[in-house]
């Protein structure tokens, strides 16, 4: 079985048919998926989502491109206060994106230490998006991070090699999404042969980044099959492996989520 550690199923890409989604993603396999938040602003539908189906979790936070528009809505004590949700199992998405620059680098960098900070008084882990901005997230990281306990996962990973390396240094995990799968993409590929299979997750980022051969269509959790394949072939071992590694790794992650199989969405894996 697999865990999809990373979509968006209340974007309006699912709204006619996100239960189907959730189905076709169950019957691929996919025991479990996290739904991540991009808008505080829109928590409400994110945990409404992970109300309505045993096999959703999800999390609270901004994403970097909507950082300006929701500052109003962003506070440490805002995160803590709605993290307090058994079915929430992380915080984020949050970090830099310095490719598209949709908000300014510093209310970027603000949001990123206050999620940074509710995740130290809550004990969730981060979700950290990051693009075109590696010195300044390692930075960031180390600096919100050395020696208090701050832990997550560096989503979507498409970064380099030295970012990775600091990122494994401090605990973090890798999450690879159908980025890894494209034909373009063999340093992805070699950066993941040196991550440790105890640090990988996957992933969809759906609706985006359809991985081969499925590239070009709505990505959907489902999909995390292909991407799962590719990280298998990558790391040699087989499907069943990886499958079975990176559950525990999420389940350890996000340890806020039961283990496969258990009663109830707020008790711990063990």
């Amino acid at each position: 079985m697999l865990i999809d550690s990373h979509c968006h199923l209340d974007f309006p890409d699912f709204a006619e048919e996100r239960d189907a989604v959730i189905a076709r993603a169950k019957q691929a396999g996919v025991a479990r998926m996290v739904t991540i938040s991009t808008r505080i602003s829109r928590f409400d539908q994110i945990r409404a989502i992970a109300e309505a189906h045993d096999e959703v979790y999800c999390t609270v936070g901004v994403h970097p491109h909507q950082a300006a528009e929701e500052q109003g809505f962003t506070s440490v004590s805002a995160l803590v206060d709605l993290a307090r949700h058994p079915k929430v199992v992380g915080i984020g998405e949050t970090g830099l994106d310095y490719f598209y620059d949709n908000s300014p680098r510093d209310i970027q960098e603000a949001g990123f230490r206050i999620h940074a900070e509710a995740c130290r008084e809550t004990d969730l882990p981060i979700i950290i998006h990051t693009r075109d901005a590696d010195d300044d997230t390692a930075r960031i990281l180390e600096e919100e991070g050395a020696g208090q306990g701050l832990r997550g996962v560096l989503h979507c990973f498409s970064s380099g090699r030295a970012l990775a390396e600091r990122a494994l240094e401090m605990g973090f995990y890798i999450s690879l999404s159908g980025i890894v799968t494209f034909r373009k993409s063999e340093k992805l590929r070699d950066i993941v042969r040196s991550v440790p299979l105890d640090r990988i997750l996957v992933e969809t980022d759906a609706p985006f980044l359809a991985p081969m051969p499925k590239r070009g269509k709505r990505n959907e959790p489902a999909f995390v099959a292909f991407t799962a394949a590719v990280v298998a072939e990558v790391k040699g071992i087989s499907p069943e492996e990886l499958a079975a590694r990176t559950t525990e790794n999420v389940l350890r992650l996000f340890n806020r989520m039961p283990a496969l199989g258990a009663a109830g969405g707020a008790t711990p894996a063990s």
